[in-house]
């Protein structure tokens, strides 16, 4: 009997054989969700004037305490009027370019004002409430390294600090092909042994979550001139995830027309629940996944390794999933011979912990029962159970 792979040995091997696709330049405003495949830099100082950090009045700090007289007012986006001399404040927004020869600011409510000057009753230290020049970045200075995710904080970052436009890596061609000739479309009346399909709809939107531009073609009878027709086409494109049809039953034709349309298999099976049939081969540069029918099993199967080779494509510094820490709010059986992801909810615990609510119905075709869980806890294999309050690792799902 042949041994199943670990789930870290299938990704090894899927990430082994993995080409990141080229860049190409993106304007900054629709570079959400790409990855970066050059390190972008500052244009600009950032700050890129010394600015106020409060409401209140720029000063030299040397002049405190004592009176000062108002000589003037700096709004934010206008210039100050002049050098302050010695004895002087301005009023200034919060933002505000901080005048030649000011060193500090002053909140308004740490002054009393008294017609056309202020008091300032302590000390202040120099430096104060003030945003030095370049004292978040530098003009030239890296804001974002390659391989990096591009989400709101880093998209702001790269905004403030006057990039206009990135370059990522192109995103990649995902086909998506469902077989099975029980398969129907939702509002399609059901006949006798027919099922809705919903795997496709469950991978286009992984897929797209994962930075793809996924291509959902039409699901596919039991036939292999069917098969043989959709599989040509899903090949043409950078990524072929199809699901169904890769055990071992007669009607399982997925593997072998892709082995004739010389796809090489490189693993078949992984030692994980639920999800065991996978399949994973390459044509040249197209990855080809084979995931099983089950909704819950092509759902998790696309997690663990579909998902890390799609951001793999576009460069990604860090593709594989990101489990996290939590314990087991009840106990779970484990599986003797093989890892498990068990769908669950997530709850606050005590200390800011993370605590897991293991959901009924762990099938893998309870796609309904799924509906309620927010993350996949890792059940390592072996005997026994895991005890509630547990420490295990979970993976979510957004």
């Amino acid at each position: 009997m042949v041994e199943l792979l670990t789930i870290d040995e299938a990704q090894r091997l899927i990430l082994e054989r993995v080409r990141p696709l080229g860049p190409e330049p993106v304007p900054l405003e629709e570079a959400g969700g790409r990855i970066l495949a050059g390190t972008a830099a500052a244009a600009v100082d950032l700050p890129p004037f010394p600015s106020s950090a409060m409401d209140g009045f720029a000063l030299r700090s040397e002049d405190t305490p004592g009176r000062l007289t108002v000589v003037a007012r700096i709004a934010a986006g206008s210039p100050a009027p002049r050098e302050l001399g010695a004895g002087e404040a301005m009023a200034i927004a919060t933002g505000g370019v901080v005048p030649e020869g000011a060193d500090a600011v002053i909140p308004f409510e740490y002054v009393v004002e008294n017609e056309n000057g202020i008091e300032v009753s302590d000390r202040v230290a120099p430096g104060a409430s003030v945003r030095p020049r370049g004292g978040d970045i530098r003009a030239g200075d890296p804001v974002v390294e390659t391989g990096t995710r591009l989400g709101p904080t880093q998209l702001g970052a790269l905004a403030a600090a006057g990039v206009p436009d990135v370059v990522c890596a192109a995103r990649p061609r995902a086909a998506v092909v469902t077989t099975g000739t029980e398969l129907r479309s939702p509002g399609e009346p059901l006949g006798p042994g027919e099922v809705y399909e919903a795997n496709g709809l469950i991978l286009v939107a992984q897929l797209a979550s994962a930075g793809a531009l996924p291509e959902r073609l039409a699901a596919v009878a039991d036939d292999e001139d069917a098969h043989r027709e959709a599989l040509s086409r899903g090949l043409e494109a950078d990524l072929l995830v199809t699901s169904g049809g890769v055990s071992v039953g007669p009607h399982d034709l997925v593997r072998r027309i892709e082995a004739e349309l010389g796809v090489e298999e490189v693993f078949w099976r992984v030692a994980v629940k639920p999800g065991k049939p996978v399949a994973f081969g390459v044509r040249g540069s197209t990855l080809v996944f084979g995931l099983p029918g089950n909704p819950v099993s092509s759902l998790v199967g696309f997690e663990l390794f579909v998902r890390p080779a799609v951001l793999a494509l576009q460069g990604g510094s860090d593709p594989l999933p990101r489990f996290q820490p939590g314990r087991l709010a009840a106990a779970v059986k484990r599986n003797p011979a093989r890892d498990e992801l068990v769908r669950a909810r997530t709850r606050a615990g005590e200390e800011g912990s993370i605590e897991l609510e293991p959901l009924p119905g762990q099938e893998s075709h309870m796609i309904a029962r799924a509906a309620g869980a927010d993350a996949l806890v890792l059940v390592p294999r072996g005997d026994g159970e895991l005890e509630g309050g547990s420490p295990v690792r979970y993976l979510r799902l957004d």
